[in-house]
């Protein structure tokens, strides 16, 4: 019994986090002339693993009472409520409060953002460690629904490469933002936070366009959030080594 439960929480953790983990690495690459030190990556990653996730649980469920919804459903393979409410909490409140309670893990290690692109390694950072957290509640509630099967890895390979990119990328915007407040001034966080917030929206409502369309478009809706996600991250990237060149 006590192996079984290891081995489960092996597989769990293991495919919600070793995928963020691959790409953290990935994005620290793309700067080739000083890379950023992994002790204060690893720092910014745990807080978005941890203190994001538990910031944004608490303002999402304050929201979710304002506005008298029920169940607070973020993604598309949970939305079952085909309500005005369900799309506000999903395009609207979720990236507001997500990307605000990344976006401080960035701030947190302010005196380390020592180059103008360290704002987009440290966001992607704090992105990818919340993304490996909510991956893990996701993917969690489906193995022990459904198994070690079709289901569970169809879970995992989907949020491993949509919704896992999308958090890197769009958080990474937001901390492009901070590195340009601390080097040009306050007044230029504002336009990437809200970027990396209609960023997440639209990932968001691209995976619940089976909501307002008639029919089963589930699986396009899903390859237009893929899509998006990957060239996200593919921009996230280039601009890194443009800014590390320069």
């Amino acid at each position: 019994m006590y192996q079984e439960l290891l081995i489960t929480a092996a597989i769990l953790v293991g495919s919600a986090f070793i995928p963020s983990l691959i790409y953290l690495i990935w994005i620290r690459n793309a700067e080739v002339y000083v890379k950023k030190s992994w002790s204060d990556l690893a720092r910014t990653f745990l807080w978005g693993a941890g203190l994001s996730v538990l910031f944004a649980v608490v303002l999402s469920l304050i929201f979710v009472g304002v506005i008298s919804t029920p169940q607070l459903q973020r993604e598309y393979e949970f939305l079952t409520d085909e309500t005005v409410q369900t799309l506000v909490i999903v395009v609207i409140i979720a990236p507001f409060v997500e990307e605000f309670t990344k976006v401080l893990g960035v701030f947190s290690v302010k005196s380390s953002l020592t180059d103008i692109e360290a704002g987009l390694i440290f966001g992607a950072a704090c992105g990818l460690g919340f993304a490996a957290s909510e991956n893990l509640l996701y993917e969690s509630s489906v193995y022990f629904a459904e198994g070690f099967g079709s289901a569970f890895i169809g879970i995992v390979v989907l949020r491993s490469i949509a919704s896992t990119l999308l958090h890197g990328s769009a958080s990474a915007m937001a901390g492009y933002g901070v590195t340009r407040t601390k080097f040009g001034g306050w007044h230029l966080f504002l336009p990437y936070y809200l970027l990396a917030v209609i960023m997440h929206g639209a990932f968001n409502f691209l995976a619940s366009l089976e909501l307002l369309v008639a029919g089963d478009i589930s699986i396009f809706a899903v390859l237009l959030a893929v899509l998006f996600s990957l060239l996200s991250i593919t921009y996230v990237r280039k601009k890194i080594k443009k800014l590390d060149k320069s």
